[in-house]
């Protein structure tokens, strides 16, 4: 089975950067599409976007796009998320998650990882 482990998780000032990183336990990692996900206790989850199992096409939600990146390294087994301008609103559990539909729907995606917490605070 699947498994996958992020890093990169941390406090950081708001403004600031990070780069989490999603690694798989296997080399089929190329063979899924990769989304990212983030949840604050008692809300609801919240897709941030995916990558194509190529790394070819990416979507993101609306609000995030454009401060939120998604790359993969399939050669790595890893997938990337890059957040930029963090605000204090971005503080959250961070998992990644792999699927075989480009859907940013958190139901189609079949393994997941535990997560990371990232806490945006001066």
């Amino acid at each position: 089975q699947l498994q996958l482990v992020e890093s990169g998780g941390g406090l950081v000032q708001p403004g600031g950067s990070l780069r989490l990183s999603c690694v798989a336990s296997e080399s089929t990692l190329d063979r899924y599409v990769i989304g990212w996900f983030r949840q604050v206790p008692g809300k609801d989850r919240e897709s941030i976007g995916y990558i194509s199992s190529s790394g070819d096409d990416t979507t993101y939600v609306h609000s995030l796009k454009g401060r939120f990146a998604i790359s993969r390294d399939n050669a790595k087994n890893t997938v990337y998320l890059q957040m930029n301008s963090l605000k204090p609103e971005d503080t959250a559990v961070y998992s990644c998650a792999a699927g075989n539909y480009p859907l940013v729907s958190d139901w189609a995606y079949e393994y997941w990882g535990q997560g990371t917490q990232v806490t945006v605070s001066s």
